[in-house]
């Protein structure tokens, strides 16, 4: 039996769903029930019916899943899969900051752990970010735990960010030299770029999106050519998606705990029904409000 049937197999007996991140690797991408960015597959786990959640991504996302569904059971192919960024940030820093501006509120990216989440105000993605910041009463947000996204955002508010120093390491490695060298072979492309990238690569960017943003901006232009400034993988999906048009990679834009997760663990993480997440439910119930706030929000 090819490991695609036994998934499949697997999934109607535990009644279960599989979500997939878009820099999961196409194998991946192509068994999944739903694939999306960090908002889309959140909206995902807090809708559906299926009893058992097969997250295919970082850790911090099967969490915020177990968060948005406790009675659901929520498995993580690959405990070792986890986000760097998210664990650039502490709770300590958090308190400190809060102590330091009492009357900021904290925006949490969804890229942060329970932990940190709890002690935010509103979680954000990189698609609503500035409709999160904006929505506050507050004139100052504390930003954990991405700079570059805090920057991107703060390009278009006009509350002050107080900017945690965390970055991922993959969207930091598309530099401006390496877009330019795609530029200079493939003149004619439209040059997308996550908001994760640094300051210098979304100055040069003609549109700066998430990964869903990118699919339509891609669908709607009537240009056939386009740098895609993060994750690798993401091709795949854009490819999918936007078959008559032209995609061109950022040369070592790859997250590799993101490829962790492979069709033999997800066999073996449904089999075996582990390995599961579980989140403390004191944790749990105070980050839970901030993920609501952010699906309330929604897409910009």
């Amino acid at each position: 039996m090819r490991p695609q049937e036994r998934i499949e197999e697997l999934k109607r007996e535990r009644n279960a769903v599989i979500l997939a991140h878009n820099y999961q690797v196409p194998e991946i991408q192509d068994i999944a029930d739903y694939v999306g960015d960090s908002l889309g597959l959140a909206l995902q786990a807090s809708k559906t019916d299926a009893d058992v959640i097969v997250f295919c991504g970082v850790d911090f996302m099967a969490e915020s899943a177990k968060i948005l569904n406790p009675d659901k059971v929520v498995l993580h192919p690959e405990p070792m899969a986890k986000c760097p960024m998210a664990a650039m940030c502490t709770v300590d820093g958090i308190k400190m900051l809060k102590k330091d501006f009492p009357k900021a509120d904290v925006v949490a990216y969804v890229n942060t752990s329970a932990e940190c989440k709890a002690e935010a105000d509103v979680c954000c993605t990189s698609s609503n970010a500035v409709k999160v910041i904006d929505s506050l009463e507050s004139d100052i947000v504390i930003f954990i735990p991405d700079e570059n996204l805090a920057s991107c955002s703060q390009r278009e508010t006009d509350k002050g960010i107080i900017m945690w120093p965390g970055y991922c390491p993959t969207h930091d490695s598309i530099t401006k030299e390496k877009i330019e060298a795609l530029k200079k072979e493939h003149p004619d492309a439209v040059i997308l770029a996550h908001p994760e990238c640094p300051p210098e690569v979304i100055d040069i960017a003609d549109f700066v999106c998430s990964t869903e943003g990118m699919i339509s901006a891609a669908r709607s232009s009537d240009k056939t050519e386009f740098i895609v400034g993060t994750e690798t993988d993401m091709i795949h999906r854009l490819t999918k998606e936007v078959p008559d048009k032209t995609f061109y990679p950022v040369k070592g834009a790859v997250c590799p705990t993101m490829k962790l997760i492979t069709l033999d663990n997800i066999i073996s993480a449904l089999e075996n029904m582990a390995p599961e997440i579980v989140v403390d439910e004191e944790i749990a119930a105070r980050a839970r409000e901030p993920l609501r706030r952010m699906l309330e929000i929604g897409r910009s």
